[in-house]
């Protein structure tokens, strides 16, 4: 089972990205403003707005990358645009590889591994 799958009992969308183009949001009627920007940490699979998008796409970018196989006693959350790993993975290298995948996505500022151990 793959970390979507896991995370958010969702299977990858055919156009899901780690870093997407952003789509327009709903015109903002009291303003004079046509669209406005998806902040990156709302950012969604396929460019559309999502509360969790930052930790879906930090799940995609760990599906995606061969030397990271899911670690079912793992969990990826967000605060804000801070990629949070909470608990245990089975090494150190592990570990500081899902940190340099997390801060590679868009709009990930930080990854906080306070919460996550070594098996």
């Amino acid at each position: 089972m793959g970390w979507l799958k896991r995370l958010f009992g969702m299977e990858k969308p055919e156009n899901a990205e780690v870093n997407p183009t952003p789509q327009s949001i709903a015109p903002d009627t009291s303003s004079n403003v046509d669209t406005q920007a998806i902040p990156p940490e709302r950012l969604g699979l396929s460019g559309e707005y999502d509360q969790s998008g930052l930790a879906k796409r930090v799940a995609l970018a760990f599906d995606q990358d061969d030397q990271l196989d899911d670690v079912n006693t793992l969990w990826v959350a967000q605060t804000g645009s801070t990629v949070v790993l909470k608990g245990k993975v089975p090494s150190q290298d592990i570990l500081d590889k899902m940190v340099s995948v997390a801060r590679s996505v868009d709009g990930a500022t930080d990854v906080d591994t306070e919460q996550a151990e070594i098996e």
